[in-house]
């Protein structure tokens, strides 16, 4: 794991967004990097203002930045606005009932504490409803609390010219113009490259922060991540026998085959597997391209070296799965999904190396 590129890429998004400024998404551990080391390096770098899913991860990000100004996305459950007080954190409001709960909670505490705003401009998943803004519009100055951001999400920004990203542009302009005085929030990564139209006061990075690509046909920044896996058994097979479970995969030609401890239970997706009529992830071994052959497994799974030179690869050599030019984005695709379930299914198992920050 790099720290410095992450450091970098932050720096990098935060001068192409300014004068709006730069936060710093760090959700599911830091998209499956380890928030307890991505979140300070994020913060010496510059970035004040941090956004995770869930309350648990706000409390673990408090202990570590307890100065950092934190928003939870996934709104406020009932009962809650206490403990979210009490960890000085920013709810991010999506509903009338949570903005009930939190301005009541507030007036009986006596202090009008931040939260954001949440607004649905077209993607349908949380968020006010563009009626409920509006008539939110009217009277939030009477609010038990102080709304400290007005945001909304952007549903297909990585897909340039697609429709619905203008329209949620224009419909969030509105809104925002509805909130006097408040900083208004709409730009994740893709947004972030879309334009100054689209960074309002605050941008959102994610994805973009940990070397995966935002917009289709865009480079991604710095690579973050490296892993490599050790060749655990060398062996070959004659032409016409199959592969792993399932016998997905029939070899055409005599074989020369290098297992290595990596499966699915470390987050190298099943689908990512090869099989006669699709070629499944590569990986590198001695600076070659190698293709996987059959199935993913749980633990192992299996890479055809038979273009390298015999008796080069050697129980112990190292596989390199993301990296020396494959990027999240490479494997993601060779498995049929995209970068981001890539970096935050990485394993519980990996021996984790943090370089750089």
């Amino acid at each position: 794991m790099d720290l410095g590129a992450i450091a970098d890429n932050w720096r990098t998004i935060a001068a192409l967004a300014a004068p709006a400024e730069c936060a710093a998404v760090v959700k599911a551990n830091a998209y499956g990097l380890g928030i307890d080391r991505v979140a300070p390096v994020l913060w010496r770098a510059g970035a004040r203002n941090f956004f995770v899913a869930h309350f648990k991860e706000a409390v673990a990000l408090r202990a570590l930045l307890p100065e950092a100004i934190i928003y939870v996305l996934n709104g406020l459950l009932p009962d809650c606005a206490a403990d979210y007080a009490a960890a000085n954190l920013r709810p991010v409001l999506g509903s009338t009932p949570e903005i009930s709960d939190w301005s009541d909670y507030c007036r009986d505490a006596g202090v009008k504490l931040p939260a954001a705003i949440h607004v649905d401009t077209g993607m349908h998943r949380l968020g006010l409803s563009l009626e409920e803004a509006v008539q939110l519009s009217g009277t939030f100055r009477l609010l038990g609390f102080t709304p400290s951001l007005i945001m909304s999400h952007l549903a297909c920004a990585d897909t340039p010219g697609h429709v619905l990203t203008a329209r949620q542009r224009m419909v969030f302009a509105d809104v925002v113009r509805r909130f006097p005085g408040i900083p208004g929030s709409l730009a994740n990564s893709a947004g972030t490259l879309l334009g100054r139209d689209f960074r309002f006061e605050l941008v959102r990075p994610g994805i973009f922060l940990y070397g995966g690509i935002a917009i289709n046909g865009v480079p991604p920044l710095r690579p973050v991540v490296r892993l490599e896996v050790k060749v655990v058994q060398v062996s070959t097979a004659p032409a016409g026998e199959t592969v792993g479970y399932g016998a997905a995969q029939r070899l055409k030609r005599p074989s020369r085959l290098a297992t290595v401890s990596i499966g699915y239970a470390d987050g190298l997706f099943r689908a990512g597997g090869s099989t006669d009529a699709i070629k499944g992830v590569e990986a590198i071994v001695h600076g070659q391209r190698c293709h996987l052959v059959g199935r993913v497994s749980m633990d192992l799974a299996t890479l055809d070296i038979t273009d390298l030179p015999d008796g080069v690869v050697q129980r112990g050599d190292t596989a390199v799965f993301l990296g020396d030019g494959i990027s999240v984005d490479d494997l993601a695709a060779r498995s049929g999904t995209i970068g981001y379930e890539v970096l935050t299914s990485l394993g519980a198992r990996y021996a984790r190396h943090y370089v750089g920050g």
